[in-house]
């Protein structure tokens, strides 16, 4: 295969992706809204999302602005590469505009998908899944345009020559990645507290004190909740994974560039390789998602099984066509590269199994959280932080699994030499290749998870509207399908930012080198008395031939180091400390939230009775302001900490502070999403009417305890996911800073 045409082989496959992302679109259009009940409700929906995001963008372009001028001064002073600040934008752009277009998506989607439910289960679930494969297809078709328009850019102006080229090229392009990623953040942290702090208010009031069903248009906080789900779970959602698909691909190809310095001709093969494998993805995508559809009266798990067809078809068939394309592409141990990507696929299968065996309400775990109602709220809540904290175990075990065989089939399995220099950058180019392998389906798999909250704004849609008991049943059966593909979302969401973050952390080290000859630095060298040697076993070598060892034995990247172990600590309390303030922030916002609906309550008559109409607009403001407010904190702190510490601690410090955000925000961001996926389930096996039913004290309590798990699993838990990356985005762009300037 001539490797030259993969740029373009990219590119088309980026206008496949929007093509078919529009044709869904245009398909979704032209469904009915519905009554007229059913449209205004849509609209309101539609009103208060879009008037969230243009506040949320308003205050991401300052940010954008501040950060853009500041890597803008730092290549002034050669501390930085001067097409970072362009890259920063076109990265934070996409990110922001795929989410964008999946949530004026789903917010149109809604009122349809509850319409055509009418009519059939399986036209309902069709229009709901196509709107989901809207979010889905641009994400990818974004990110492959933005990776190719960037590659046949720099390929045209770079003067370098040489392998050199490729890895200038390479680590450019990742820098786009922090734009992405700082958009994402955004985008999940301030839909999480919006969402949940709608969330938070419309349960306690409506649920528990008032007595009312979940979105009952006598609740003046469920237009607010309805609004959340889309910025948050489908906004929010698609910008993060948006920033973990371009991140994979990119970590990848700058590792594949410095693993082959020596073979430029094999140098560019392994470039390409992860963008090919992405690119055949999306074709296999789009086939899947066409195989999606059931009966009139499906049970939920045929329902399940509808969804599964697609998604297992498509992860199936990208098993042997990976084999074809490294074999095509003439990559060295092409075999062994493309079990590594199939490894990645495998452990995203089964996180995703484990997440849903932890969080469906089908399987005991969460079976037995509700039971523990029986005696309170307290022990659902400690029911849930047991499960939660018990399900961290096969997704960590899986993810040790994956990093360990990945390595080590790209080396050959050549266990007695694996840390040797060229070992270890051919077996980091393996683990970068199966986060590749992971999302490489990610056209259907994000089309599953953003079908979610278009089934459950739906239900809304249909119980607001007074629509029958037969429809509201379908979408029911849909909304409770939406709930188990969400939970398993977030479980494959996670697993692959963890894979992400450590490709990106390899390429760190790649980044510091390029940084190094940026600033004239030729050469790096051992103190005479050193009994250190670099791998060509002398005391000094040049900085362009220094091998990821070497770069580790130079900046004493060790455990007994005091700066590894002081960025490890810093790392690790990142977590807490991120998780702490969003909790904290949807807690004050929800505040505000159940004091305005006891007020509408108190004050408006004839809302419980339904006489009056409650005032949605003031639910939708409180949200707004109480996001855009609490938002700031959080995603400031995760930008400069890699900075400071980078700064005070120098290389050592940051490689710390990556590994110990990477551990703990892992760990985290699992049992998070989990126990409150638990909670949220075993309130809906409540509803069903199990263990007494709706209206029951049981019921009160499981209710308690969702109330607990929503900023778990909507706010805290999948922000992590962000956290990790941004911070080892952060560090790769400020590299030339920490490399030139430390205190330490």
């Amino acid at each position: 295969m001539d490797v030259n045409l993969v740029p373009w082989i990219v590119l088309a496959a980026s206008f496949v992706a929007l093509g078919f992302a529009f044709y869904f679109f245009k398909s979704v259009m032209q469904e009915s809204e519905g009554t007229d009940t059913m449209k205004e409700i849509a609209s309101h929906v539609r009103k208060g999302a879009m008037a969230y995001l243009k506040q949320q963008y308003r205050i991401v372009v300052i940010v954008f602005i501040v950060l853009c001028a500041f890597f803008a001064i730092l290549a002034f002073f050669n501390l930085q590469n001067p097409w970072v600040p362009f890259a920063f934008l076109t990265g934070g752009f996409f990110s922001g505009l795929a989410g964008f277009i999946g949530m004026k998506t789903a917010t149109f989607a809604s009122a349809r998908t509850a319409n055509a439910a009418s009519k059939s289960l399986n036209r309902g679930l069709k229009v709901a899944f196509r709107s989901g494969a809207v979010m889905g297809l641009t994400v990818v078709g974004l990110a492959l345009l933005d990776i190719a328009l960037w590659y046949l850019v720099l390929d045209y102006f770079v003067a370098a020559t040489g392998a050199q080229k490729a890895v200038y090229i390479t680590t450019t392009m990742l820098t786009f990645g922090m734009g992405a990623s700082t958009q994402a953040l955004f985008a999940r942290v301030g839909g999480g507290i919006y969402t949940k702090a709608a969330d938070v208010g419309a349960d306690l009031v409506g649920k528990v004190e008032a007595g009312i069903p979940e979105d009952d248009p006598r609740n003046p906080a469920t237009i607010a909740d309805n609004v959340g789900d889309n910025v948050g779970d489908v906004a929010g959602m698609g910008a993060d994974l948006y920033e973990s698909y371009c991140g994979s691909i990119l970590a990848t190809a700058a590792l594949g560039a410095a693993a082959f310095m020596a073979a430029p001709e094999m140098q560019m093969k392994a470039v390409f390789a992860p963008m090919l494998i992405a690119a055949i993805g999306v074709v296999l995508s789009v086939l899947g998602i066409f195989l999606v559809r059931t009966t009139d009266n499906a049970s939920a798990k045929q329902l399940l099984g509808a969804l599964g067809r697609g998604v297992n078809t498509s992860s199936i068939l990208i098993i042997p066509v990976t084999f074809l394309v490294l074999w095509a592409l003439g990559i060295t141990n092409w075999v062994g590269i493309s079990f590594s990507v199939i490894i990645g696929l495998v452990a995203g299968v089964v996180i995703g199994q484990a997440t849903e065996y932890f969080t469906s309400h089908s399987f005991r775990p969460t079976q037995k959280v509700a039971e523990s109602g029986q005696t309170g709220p307290a022990t659902v809540i400690i029911s849930g932080l047991g499960l939660g904290m018990l399900s961290t175990a096969i997704p960590v075990a899986t993810i040790a699994l994956a990093i360990i065989l990945s390595f080590l089939s790209a080396i050959h399995f050549d266990v007695a030499n694996m840390m040797s220099a060229g070992n270890i950058s051919l077996g980091l180019y393996g683990i970068g290749i199966a986060a590749v392998g992971m999302l490489s389906t990610l056209g259907i798999t994000l089309a599953t998870d953003a079908y979610g909250p278009i089934a459950d704004n739906a239900g809304g849609n249909a119980e607001m509207s007074g629509l029958g008991p037969e429809v509201r049943k379908r979408t029911d059966a849909l909304d409770a399908l939406g709930n188990t593909t969400a939970a398993t979302g977030k479980g494959f969401a996670i697993g692959s930012a963890a894979l992400t973050a450590l490709a990106l952390m390899a390429s760190y080290l790649e980044e510091i080198k390029i940084a190094l000859q940026h600033a004239g630095n030729e050469t790096l060298s051992f103190a005479q008395d050193s009994l250190m040697l670099f791998s060509n076993g002398l005391r000094e070598i040049e900085v362009g031939a220094a091998t990821v060892i070497d770069l580790i034995n130079y900046y004493n990247v060790s455990v007994m180091n005091p700066k590894v172990l002081v960025g490890v600590f810093i790392g690790s309390m990142m977590a807490f400390v991120f998780c702490g303030l969003t909790m904290n922030a949807v807690g004050r916002a929800a505040q505000s939230m159940v004091e305005e609906v006891r007020r509408q309550f108190r004050e408006i008559k004839g809302i419980l009775t339904g006489e009056a109409q409650p005032d949605y607009a003031r639910c939708v403001e409180i949200s707004t302001k109480g996001a855009q407010k609490e938002m700031m904190i959080p995603s400031i702190l995760a930008i400069v900490a890699p900075i400071v510490t980078g700064l005070i601690f120098g290389v050592a410090g940051v490689m710390g502070l990556l590994v110990g955000g990477l551990g703990a925000g892992f760990v985290l961001a699992i049992f998070m999403a989990n126990a409150g996926g638990a909670w949220d389930n075993a309130k809906k096996y409540v509803e069903e009417g199990n263990l007494g039913g709706k209206g029951s004290d049981l019921h009160k309590a499981t209710v308690v305890g969702d109330t607990v798990g929503d900023p778990f699993k909507d706010t805290s838990g999948p922000s992590l996911n962000i956290l990790i990356k941004l911070m080892s985005m952060v560090a790769i762009v400020t590299a030339g800073l920490t490399a030139a300037l430390s205190l330490l």
